[in-house]
């Protein structure tokens, strides 16, 4: 079975050593993603927006394998502050109401202080 590897061009993927998503046979799997904007490495002050980012970003990488958000079937969450997790739920909905994945949120430190989520998925693709 082959291995595919999908990139943001995200700088962190180049100094920490991953990919953004890794696809072997119907699986993709997509590492933690946060919510900074690739094109330019901004990042809003507003977790909401964060975790919109954050879902749009995974939806970019899921893109270029031929999945979307309907194909995710897993989904961890990860905040600094767990009382943000409510206000990001309108978001997740909308972006993963469909999929109705499996889900865990758990509350730890993320790598630089201006993330405030971080999301990672595992997709199968071809699912009925």
């Amino acid at each position: 079975m082959q291995r595919q590897r999908i990139s943001s061009g995200s700088r962190y993927e180049e100094d920490i050593g991953y990919s953004r998503a890794v696809v072997v046979g119907d699986w993709v799997l997509v590492s933690g993603t946060t919510g900074f904007d690739y094109a330019d490495m901004t990042i809003s002050d507003d977790v909401v927006a964060q975790a919109e980012q954050c879902l749009k970003n995974i939806a970019t990488a899921l893109a270029q394998v031929d999945c979307t958000l309907d194909d995710v079937v897993r989904v961890n969450y990860v905040l600094p502050n767990g009382n943000d997790f409510e206000a990001c739920w309108p978001v997740l909905r909308r972006y993963l109401g469909k999929a109705k994945p499996a889900a865990m949120m758990i509350t730890a430190g993320l790598l630089d202080p201006r993330m405030k989520i971080e999301i990672e998925v595992t997709a199968c693709r071809g699912l009925i």
